[in-house]
């Protein structure tokens, strides 16, 4: 027999815990757990088993040896004793670790749940290994399965391991269990991109280790941003004589906060010049908005006037409430080239107009700033445009950001923000830096971040073109009309979106023939390729147990990830669902759509309640439960905050 005195785990804890391992054939079965605490239970020591030493004072225990009728290992962990004045514990503690010689403390706790972590790390087999003094022999394997992290000793997830993992084995289980995640081609509720061109790709990875602060460092990279600076800045139709400025970010949430920024404080300064009070500051947007519009408000102290959205405006914001909310306050007015929730335009022009009266009336100059986090890659090169001009071309626009990762066709983590003229940017909000050589102007909220998005956009300008990217979004938005239209054709689902009807036509017509005639995007309503749709009122009528929920969760056992949620408050009494059509999503891939979503229909249509309530989403994992403060849908009732006010969602 061998002891083994593991050093002490915690002070003032005294309890003991036996492991007994006994062979059989070839391997070790645990035969026994034992607690007791030997230093101030005497009375416990009789109830070790037979074939156990009877040990009596742990901490003077090095070396011990007795003869057994069979092989065994007897892992001891000991603990100082607790101070006199202190009463012994009275729950229960194990000490359970895959390596004994580092075994860490856990209090079981009172839950209404299994943990599943604790289960497997408590009933998987022991190897021998853990027996041994040399353990290093056991980390050669030949491959990452035939290793002792492929069944008895997990991959740390918690805290930094004392020693580390062979490369090969750690990056084979780390791909294993990323392949539990959705498949990106099939996340058809996001807008970011999930596809670049090999080249592209190579780029990137040549680039990985590029710093975009170290401009001193990496001039050509620090070009390649600036000609994409350009080439939106004329994309978007910067005039002449007027020089535009801008910078790339990590996405535009970024750039939403920066261009809000840039008009409060020149809001504050007007006001500062005049004599004026600048206490009350206070920015309009629908409450079809984007989360990061609201959070620009929250974080900079800015009163946020969230408008309703209604059918009568098509679900965006509304210009006859805009004329209602402004006033000398006002810093500007967010207007979304695109809304997440049904892909409508708003209408740039129109506000524009509305607030070029209110300056005649009283004097104040109320700036737009665009949020083209998709639109912004889309109306320029489609036919369509954006309906009306939206752009650079309307004075009352001073500011325009764009996500580089959405329909610029990079991987997530670039966008874009451009303002009309230099003068729109206030120089106290433009830091000189002198950094590593060189000095810089800068104005991000962000350092340190990559280059190698900003190398992929610039790829992307100069490799596609504008007939590039006009074919692509042309693509997207044929093959999003094509699956409206299939969807109405059935007779079940309806479409809010409206880019498949026929230019001034936004409502849906039961029966009605589709409109399948135009030759391009221009002969229909402008729009992002993006089909949101909910059940007809017929269908609701024959089928009331039945919801969008439901599809929700039956098309994501086919892998889909199709999105269910509210419109916005005001509105969110309907619930709908939402595909964003991506290049990704070609001809063949919306057929083999449309027949699955009308197989999960009509195998809902034929199920009770009781059926459809089997499928459920998974229960969120223990390990999300405690790293996530936010609610499953199930309790969204239970939020701080009702969906009636303000921006409930991110959609993105």
């Amino acid at each position: 027999m061998r002891v083994r005195r593991v050093p002490d785990v915690k002070h003032h804890v005294n309890w003991l815990t036996i492991c007994v391992w006994a062979r059989n054939s070839q391997r070790f079965d645990q035969i026994k757990l034992l607690q007791a605490s030997l230093s101030f239970y005497p009375s416990l020591v009789p109830q070790i088993p037979r074939g156990c030493i009877p040990l009596r004072d742990c901490g003077r225990i090095r070396h011990c040896q007795q003869r057994i009728t069979s092989p065994t290992c007897v892992y001891l962990l000991t603990v100082s004793p607790p101070p006199p004045d202190e009463n012994p514990p009275s729950s229960r503690v194990s000490y359970l670790s895959n390596d004994s010689t580092k075994a860490t403390p856990y209090i079981m706790s009172l839950s209404r749940h299994v943990d599943p972590d604790e289960l497997i790390k408590s009933l998987h087999d022991h190897p021998i290994h853990k027996a041994s003094q040399n353990k290093d022999r056991f980390t050669s394997h030949i491959t990452p399965y035939s290793s002792r992290y492929a069944s008895s000793t997990e991959l740390s997830k918690y805290q930094i391991p004392h020693d580390g993992a062979p490369a090969e084995v750690v990056h084979q289980l780390l791909k294993d269990e990323l392949d539990l995640d959705g498949r990106p081609q099939l996340n058809l509720a996001s807008f970011v991109g999930t596809y670049m061109e090999k080249e592209a790709e190579q780029l990137m990875v040549e680039n990985l280790s590029k710093n975009l602060s170290d401009a001193d460092e990496y001039p050509a990279m620090m070009d390649m941003h600036g000609r994409c600076v350009s080439i939106l800045a004329h994309l978007w139709g910067v005039q002449k004589g007027e020089k535009a400025i801008g910078s790339a970010t990590t996405g535009s949430s970024e750039a939403i906060h920066l261009g809000g920024l840039a008009m409060k404080r020149r809001w504050q300064e007007k006001r500062m010049k005049e004599g004026k009070d600048t206490s009350k500051p206070n920015i309009v947007m629908g409450s079809n908005a984007q989360v990061a519009l609201e959070k620009f408000a929250r974080y900079f102290e800015v009163e946020a006037r969230i408008l309703p959205v209604s059918a009568k405006s098509n679900y965006r914001l509304d210009p006859d409430l805009v004329k209602e909310n402004i006033d000398e306050n006002t810093i500007g007015i967010f207007v979304i080239l695109g809304s997440t929730y049904t892909g409508h335009y708003e209408p740039v022009e129109e506000i524009s107009n509305i607030l070029d009266e209110y300056e005649k009336k009283t004097g104040v100059d109320i700036p737009i700033h665009v949020d083209g986090a998709s639109g912004a890659f889309i109306a320029p090169f489609t036919h369509a445009k954006a309906g009306q001009k939206w752009n650079f071309e309307l004075p009352r626009v001073k500011s325009i950001n764009v996500s580089g990762h959405k329909f610029g066709l990079v991987y997530a983590g670039v966008g874009w923000i451009i303002w009309r003229d230099e003068s729109y940017l206030p120089k106290h909000l433009v830091f000189e830096l002198h950094y590593l050589g060189g000095t810089e102007e800068s104005y991000t909220l962000n350092f340190s971040r990559p280059g190698a998005q900003i190398i992929a956009q610039y790829y992307n300008l100069i490799h596609l073109g504008f007939t590039g990217y006009q074919s692509i979004m042309e693509n997207t938005l044929a093959n999003a009309r094509l699956f409206s239209r299939a969807l109405e054709h059935t007779g079940w689902y309806r479409c809010i979106s409206d880019i498949h009807r026929k230019k001034g036509d936004h409502t849906y017509e039961e029966g009605k023939a589709p409109y399948d005639s135009g030759e391009t995007s221009a002969d229909y309503n402008a729009g992002l390729p993006v089909v949101a749709f909910t059940f007809t009122d017929e269908f609701r009528k024959q089928y009331p147990h039945l919801k969008e929920d439901a599809v929700q969760n039956l098309m994501r056992a086919k892998q889909y990830i199709i999105p269910s949620y509210p419109l916005p408050p005001n509105e969110e009494k309907t619930q709908i669902l939402r595909v964003v059509v991506r290049e990704t999503l070609s001809l063949d891939m919306i057929d083999r759509l449309v027949t699955d979503l009308c197989n999960v229909t009509e195998s809902m249509m034929n199920s009770d309640a009781v059926d459809l309530a089997a499928w459920q989403p998974a229960p969120r994992s223990v390990e999300k439960q405690h790293t996530s403060a936010g609610l499953p849908s199930h309790k969204k009732h239970e939020s701080r905050r009702p969906m009636k006010e303000g921006v409930h969602r991110s959609v993105c």
